[in-house]
């Protein structure tokens, strides 16, 4: 049974601003409501690699190498920093403009979300903190437990984000007809991305 406190913890983590959410909103804004839900879709998708790795203790490798969590954490970095760039250009997957963002396809929208999870090694350690409180160790099924925990998470983490996609697009309708707004949501986008690539890249192995 999934206890109620699992899901109130589960619940604040998923709402709580990060690079997910930002990118479901910028692309909510440019591309629409089904963009956005593609946005979801894929940021949800990227957390089943670390999901699966942090139940089999693959991650465990990752977690416990320096140099390999560098690497990712790096490259991650360096991807946030990317789309930062694209945002202030007001290009790639980011584009806000008016009728810009109508003709990219769920699967590019999707494959970028992926990778903005995908690229974040904070991503394993945090299933390997966060689930195993929920989990009985000594339990035969601890493993199953994990997963069924772990796809609870992504199911919410799939629904919060649609709901923030959704917003935006609506926003959107409004946001797009005024460059000064449109202006001042890129850059906010752009140097939130800028930061939490700062973040990432200064994080450390907790």
């Amino acid at each position: 049974m999934i206890s109620l406190e699992f899901m109130i913890t589960a619940f604040i983590v998923v709402i709580a601003p990060g690079t997910g959410v930002i990118y479901t909103i910028a692309v909510g804004l440019g591309a629409g409501r089904a963009a956005s839900i593609a946005a979801a879709f894929g940021c949800t998708l990227g957390i089943a690699p670390a999901m699966a790795a942090a139940a089999i203790v693959v991650s465990a490798i990752l977690y416990a190498s320096a140099l390999l969590f560098t690497a990712v954490k790096f490259i991650g970095a360096a991807y946030l920093l990317y789309l930062g760039w694209l945002t202030l250009q007001d290009s790639g997957p980011l584009s806000i403009a008016q009728g810009r963002g109508q003709g990219r396809s769920a699967y590019k929208i999707a494959k970028t979300g992926f990778l903005i999870n995908v690229l974040n090694p904070k991503l394993a350690a945090f299933f390997m903190a966060f689930l195993p409180q929920f989990i009985d160790a000594a339990s035969p099924t601890a493993t199953l437990r994990f997963m069924l925990l772990g796809s609870v998470f992504m199911a919410m983490t799939f629904v919060v984000f649609a709901l923030y996609g959704v917003f935006a697009a609506q926003l959107g309708r409004y946001v797009l007809r005024r460059p000064s707004v449109m202006t001042w949501m890129r850059r906010t986008i752009a140097l939130t991305f800028g930061a939490f690539a700062l973040r990432l890249a200064l994080s450390e192995r907790a």
